[in-house]
């Protein structure tokens, strides 16, 4: 194996993929790692882990993304992965999709549990695994770091009494359907991203990005830079879905976003989010600053106490 990690998915970027901004849309991005966390499960001894006769498999409790380098239509992908740390039932997986002529795209570092596929119950590693993610263990790169998000233990608070709490903005209801469950009849992890990239313009159509003193007017579009997601809980077909964002702060090059995804019945949470965002100039494809005006309006727009 090499220090990149060991090869678990190739494959490349489909037109339908791409969204209004011109690439990859974010939920492919994290379709594409789950496939990967696939091949590397695969690797280390538990090829049915995602399989519907399946006895154990990996749970991802945590995702931390970093977006790199956009791929666009025809682009060619392939996937490298391996093992950070492994605890006794948990461990910390590095994926980094990386583009045709080896530069990264984009990274996951995925905190996973060994668990029982049906009632998702974290049970020990054996040791034939353990001995196999010896075999994967891998650094974390520089450029799979968190950079601008806090990575340290957290409790998360998210519920639905707290978003109307803070005047949390609604940018997406509605239910899961079977074809976005997986074989055990749960959501996809991509699905939350997915929808928070369908509804956030609900939240930034109340403030709006405009360009820097001096800059010229542009066609502007928004693009994250990196993620950390937490899966607190996993809906089921039929299951309602409600999301519920915020800002949390902003400066001249980045807004910091949280998104929380809950049961719009119990008031519970799914999962949540924080998100760092960057006004895009679509013909330059370059990322570019906000003015000082539109600052004022994101940090006014900014509830105290928002967080995970």
């Amino acid at each position: 194996m090499s220090e990149q990690g060991v090869e678990v998915w190739s494959g490349g970027v489909n037109t339908w993929e791409c969204d209004e901004m011109g690439h990859m849309n974010v939920r492919f991005w994290v379709a594409k790692a789950q496939e990967g966390l696939a091949g590397l499960a695969a690797q280390l001894g538990m090829p049915r882990a995602f399989a519907r006769d399946g006895e154990s498999t990996l749970v991802v409790r945590e995702q931390h993304i970093r977006f790199l380098r956009e791929a666009k239509a025809g682009a060619s992908l392939h996937m490298t992965g391996g093992v950070v740390a492994i605890g006794e039932c948990d461990a910390r997986l590095l994926l980094v999709i990386r583009h045709l002529d080896g530069q990264p795209a984009a990274t996951f570092q995925l905190v996973v549990d060994h668990a029982t596929a049906r009632e998702l119950r974290p049970f020990p590693w054996p040791q034939r695994l353990r001995e196999r993610a010896a075999e994967f263990m891998i650094d974390v790169p520089a450029f799979a770091a968190a950079r601008s998000i806090d990575l340290s233990p957290v409790v998360a608070t998210a519920s639905l009494p707290r978003a109307d709490e803070l005047g949390l903005k609604r940018i997406g209801l509605g239910v899961i359907g079977p074809t976005e469950c997986d074989v055990f009849g749960r959501m996809r992890p991509e699905l939350f991203i997915g929808r928070v990239s369908d509804g956030v313009g609900r939240l930034f159509g109340d403030v709006r990005p405009g360009p820097a003193d001096g800059d010229p007017e542009a066609r502007i579009g928004g693009a994250v830079l990196e993620y950390r997601v937490l899966h607190l809980d996993w809906p089921h077909a039929g299951d309602g879905v409600e999301l519920r964002s915020g800002f949390a702060g902003c400066d001249a090059r980045t807004r910091r976003v949280i998104h929380w995804m809950v049961d719009p019945q119990s008031g519970r949470p799914w999962a949540s989010a924080e998100a760092v965002v960057v006004s895009f100039d679509l013909d330059r494809r370059k990322v570019v600053d906000i003015s000082e005006e539109a600052q004022a309006a994101f940090r006014a727009a900014s509830p105290d106490g928002l967080a995970l």
